[in-house]
């Protein structure tokens, strides 16, 4: 089984829909991709996917994906629990970047299908104003997070959108 990024639920919006999660510090292997959205994944993939296969490392779930900017993407894979920059090799492909990412809070709402823009937005939209009505106030942009592989078909793969959040204390 996959290992999965490491978080603890704090607190569950409108029946389980959403959650608010402290997730633990972790490390993350990423690359910036300059495409538009739906190819984006794809071409960041691949970087990240040489590296852990060349380093003997496990694949994690999910796969993340942030705008970084107009038409530019930081795809990023979660490295197992426990891994620190200090205990992973250096990248061979300079596209490739380690970074150590601190404990925090974040907001996430599930679902499945196919993570096209318009179910992206649709699916970032709800989650917003689920935050909206709590109080709860948004830091950064939002994630992807794709948890299956691309030949799962489309009705079975688990995604969510995820957006940090600066005070959990408003919620409802």
């Amino acid at each position: 089984m996959t290992e999965e990024q490491k978080f603890d639920v704090v607190q569950k919006f409108k029946g389980g829909v959403a959650e608010i999660r402290r997730y633990h510090a972790c490390t993350m292997a990423d690359t910036v991709v300059n495409a538009d959205y739906r190819n984006a994944g794809n071409m960041g993939f691949r970087p990240l996917v040489t590296y852990i296969s060349r380093n003997n490392i496990a694949m994690t779930a999910p796969v993340l994906q942030e705008q970084n900017a107009e038409q530019s993407w930081i795809v990023s894979f979660v490295m197992p629990a426990g891994m620190t920059l200090n205990q992973l090799p250096l990248p061979a492909d300079s596209k490739v970047h380690l970074r150590e990412i601190p404990e925090h809070l974040a907001a996430a709402l599930a679902f499945s299908g196919i993570t096209t823009a318009q179910r992206v937005k649709e699916k970032e939209e709800q989650l917003r104003n689920i935050l909206s009505e709590a109080g709860i106030q948004t830091i950064g942009s939002l994630k992807i997070a794709r948890f299956d592989p691309p030949w799962k078909p489309g009705f079975m793969r688990r995604n969510e959108v995820i957006l940090e959040i600066e005070n959990p204390s408003n919620g409802s």
